[in-house]
């Protein structure tokens, strides 16, 4: 029988938000330049990476790592922008 501890249930979770940002995207709901998607995608991958921890994979540790890292990336476009328009609206 499968015995499923409370860090793989943070790991579904993660795996949740990753696959709906990713469906939300196909169906032209989010836009990858949305902050939405990419705190969906960032926060899916670091609960990803927490349960890693208890049950250690290399490869899927470095996958994880990136995903959050580029999601990084996103948000810091977006706020950038937001910042811009903020002060080309204040001109």
């Amino acid at each position: 029988m499968l015995m499923l501890h409370w860090h793989d249930i943070v790991g579904f979770c993660g795996i949740a938000m990753i696959l709906a940002a990713y469906l939300l995207l196909q169906i032209d709901f989010l836009r990858s330049d949305s902050l939405v998607y990419s705190l969906l995608n960032g926060l899916g991958a670091s609960c990803v990476i927490f349960s890693l921890f208890f049950d250690f994979n290399l490869s899927a540790f470095l996958m994880e790592a990136f995903w959050v890292i580029i999601s990084l990336i996103g948000i810091v476009r977006y706020v950038t922008r937001k910042r811009q328009s903020g002060l080309e609206l204040r001109k």
